[in-house]
């Protein structure tokens, strides 16, 4: 034993990889400096997650399909059914009790996940009945999707107020209030900590020669969704003024084959110019390096773009009225720091003209606070009794 505290931190993706990569940047931070780090991932499995000396424990995986987050399904596509959620539980309950951590960092919960209920109040249940009693902390971005039932923000608020201690919100007030959408959070203010965006180091400067220098990056983080992004950039090559530089297209790791294989058609047929390739582990390097990234608008890819320094066209996810990316995508817009276009109205002449105009621009400093790591292990140090500041 180390002899400092044990935090268990509990993440669930279901069609990207963003919720794993911003509780992935917790960790890491929370292990190189006052923790010992458990992090329960119930998603599909992400090659080269970075978490630094923390320990990943990969619980059986669920998923979603596309745009539909309320239809579970394994690994392999069947139906999740009561016998697979009851192994689930069985496996976080073990592991609560087997680590009996200091603090027990839920991601999301209850402003989302929903759907994994069936497992979150049992292990909330279970860690507010041990003896010491862990701290209990809800990790969330800063804009959640609107349009939701009100007895489910209701339900939503009761679980904040009776099952957890604090609330971590990964965002800056000057760019969205927590409340904006989530209007209850007033009624738990005094437990509700901004912390900033969970965002990586930023890259060294770029110089003429690094990979990505002076390209046009395309990328559709790591989930399914992004491929008409990819088409219309193949096509608005051909008459963008950047047409001269290189456009590289990142897939995300959960493409479909054959979506991918019609992409390398796609960019073939254009007789060069074009690379597809797999999403990279050097992708800040890429964005810092750039001419243009063009992406959609989640949490991570947003924090990549600030933190890089990039010049930005932003196409935020919309499908099955997703509100979460174009609230981000409009705040950064407003304040110069991306040119958006909304999803419908993508199109190869529509993007070109997006990337005109961003390739013109002079990005400045980062509009937002991107010191969530640091606020973060901070505020958790603070109330595990390891330093006497604990920012109220």
């Amino acid at each position: 034993m180390s002899g400092r505290p044990t935090i268990l931190i509990y993440v669930q993706h279901l069609l990207g990889s963003g919720h794993l990569r911003r509780a992935a940047i917790l960790a890491r931070a929370l292990a190189s400096t006052i923790a010992d780090v458990r992090v329960a991932s119930g998603g599909l499995p992400v090659p080269d997650l970075a978490i630094g000396t923390a320990t990943l424990e990969q619980l059986e995986p669920v998923r979603c399909e596309r745009d539909d987050f309320s239809a579970l399904t394994t690994a392999s596509g069947a139906p999740v059914d009561d016998a697979f959620k009851a192994r689930r539980r069985g496996h976080l309950l073990a592991l609560l009790d087997e680590c009996r951590p200091d603090a027990l960092v839920v991601e999301m919960f209850p402003f989302g996940r929903r759907q994994m209920r069936f497992e979150l109040l049992p292990l909330l249940a279970r860690a507010r009945a041990m003896t010491p009693r862990p701290l209990i902390v809800s990790s969330v971005r800063d804009i959640l999707q609107t349009g939701r039932k009100p007895e489910r923000i209701a339900e939503a608020a009761d679980w904040a107020q009776t099952l957890f201690d604090r609330v971590l919100v990964h965002g800056d007030p000057k760019l969205a209030r927590f409340e904006e959408t989530f209007p209850p959070a007033a009624r738990f203010a005094d437990r509700l900590h901004y912390t900033g965006y969970l965002a990586p180091e930023p890259p060294s400067a770029a110089r003429p020669g690094d990979p990505g220098w002076d390209e046009v990056v395309v990328s559709a983080g790591g989930g399914a969704v992004g491929e008409a992004l990819m088409r219309a950039a193949i096509e608005a090559r051909k008459i963008s003024q950047l047409s001269g530089k290189t456009w590289r297209l990142l897939t995300g790791q959960a493409i479909e084959p054959q979506a991918r294989a019609a992409l390398d058609r796609a960019a073939a047929a254009t007789g060069g110019g074009i690379v597809v390739e797999a999403s990279r582990a050097d992708f800040l390097r890429l964005l810092a390096a750039s001419a243009v990234s063009v992406s959609q608008g989640g949490y991570n890819t947003v924090a990549d773009i600030l933190s890089a320094g990039a010049r930005a066209v932003i196409v935020p996810f919309a499908a099955g009225g997703e509100t979460e990316q174009t609230l981000r995508a409009e705040r950064l817009a407003a304040r110069g720091r991306a040119v958006m276009l909304a999803e419908d109205a993508l199109g190869p002449a529509s993007l070109a003209r997006a990337i005109d105009a961003a390739a013109k621009s002079t990005p400045g400093r980062s509009p937002v606070d991107l010191g969530g790591a640091n606020a973060s292990l901070h505020l958790l140090g603070g109330w595990l009794g390891l330093h006497d500041d604990d920012h109220g």
